[in-house]
């Protein structure tokens, strides 16, 4: 069946909305794959468990796990890290990975919806190009969790992940053409095919496009480690300022972009300026630290840190980008070693 002939999100009335809008909850599958942070991954617990704990503080956080004994670990682990859990909620869903931004189910709401105001969008995933099997559980979970909360369910048919795109909430999105245009994804697909499908599955009428992604992201390019909306109108993008780092022409080269940019009203993009930490190296890997993976949730705007100068000037920039929330930096130095960070870690539901 063609996409034109199918019921989409975007010919319903749904949307996705901007990360800033209020949350009923934040998604989670629990780091267990020992392969995503080799000889590691015991190192990573007092930061994501603070992770939890903050976002808890205003939201459910449900958080997926493999089996029954993975449930009663992670209860021990919550108290181990003083974690309240009137918040927390643990379901058995199994998963391959940590990264739910990516393989977790994309909400959409349509408030004047009669019956269900709403629902989930349910993308392939294939672990950026077929990188990292196995991946078939983590691909499950956007069922699983329709099914727990009764919502529709629309399938798109194609590879997308979560952190691959960006939105404003009033009808923008942007993306990377590193990430989203090559091969490894939708090879039958044009640049103008996927930009269809964005349309009618995320709900959205524009779509921005920077270049390429940070040295270190075995993404290919997500947008949510360079570019950042954080109002309908302003982004923050990542900037390096040492000329003779692997990152500063890339960097610059999509901050020339976004500075031709304009929105559907046509209004020029206002563009902030964040740093990028010192390099973050560990077993001679440069890793992919950048502040842009920063998480808003109801309780404040989380952003990971990395042990360097440049933390407190992207914490500085974000206070002043986020007047009205409390901004929480947490230590991402041992977490990023699995090649990703808060944002990469959560998928947020709003609430309606």
């Amino acid at each position: 069946m063609l996409l034109a002939d199918l019921k989409t999100p975007r010919k319903e009335g749904y949307y996705f909305p901007a990360e800033w809008a209020r949350h009923t909850a934040t998604w989670l599958s629990y780091p267990h794959n020992e392969n995503s942070f080799p000889n590691k991954i015991n190192t990573i617990y007092p930061s994501y468990f603070e992770f939890v704990k903050q976002v808890a503080q205003s939201e459910i956080v449900n958080i997926n796990v493999k089996d029954e004994r993975m449930r009663l670990l992670v209860k021990k682990q919550l108290q181990e890290y003083a974690v309240p859990t009137e918040n927390i909620k643990i379901h058995i869903f199994p998963n391959n990975d940590a990264w739910c931004r990516d393989h977790g189910p994309a909400f959409v709401i349509n408030p004047e919806h009669p019956e269900h105001k709403k629902a989930v969008v349910k993308w392939d995933y294939n672990a950026w190009g077929d990188k990292y099997p196995p991946y078939d559980l983590d691909n499950q979970i956007p069922y699983h969790i329709a099914e727990y909360l009764q919502l529709p369910l629309y399938e798109a048919g194609i590879v997308m992940e979560g952190g691959s795109v960006d939105f404003n909430g009033e009808g923008t999105l942007i993306t990377s053409t590193a990430c989203l245009l090559n091969p490894n994804r939708n090879p039958a697909l044009s640049r103008q095919d996927i930009e269809t499908y964005l349309c009618e599955y995320y709900g959205v009428a524009q779509i921005l496009w920077v270049a390429d992604g940070i040295v270190g992201d075995d993404t290919d390019g997500h947008i949510d480690d360079i570019t950042r909306f954080i109002n309908e109108d302003t982004v923050v993008t990542v900037i390096e300022k040492n000329k003779n780092d692997e990152n500063y022409l890339p960097l610059q080269e999509n901050l020339q972009l976004l500075s031709k940019m304009r929105l559907l009203n046509d209004k020029q993009l206002n563009i902030i300026e964040l740093p990028m930490p010192s390099p973050v190296i560990w077993e001679e890997q440069r890793l992919p630290a950048s502040y842009a993976n920063f998480y808003i949730c109801n309780a404040g705007v989380i952003v990971p840190t990395f042990q360097c100068p440049e933390d407190q000037i992207a914490i500085d920039t974000l206070e002043k980008c986020f007047p009205e929330k409390k901004v929480i930096p947490i230590d991402s130095v041992e977490i990023i070693w699995g090649l990703g960070s808060f944002h990469c870690l959560s998928q947020q539901e709003p609430a309606v």
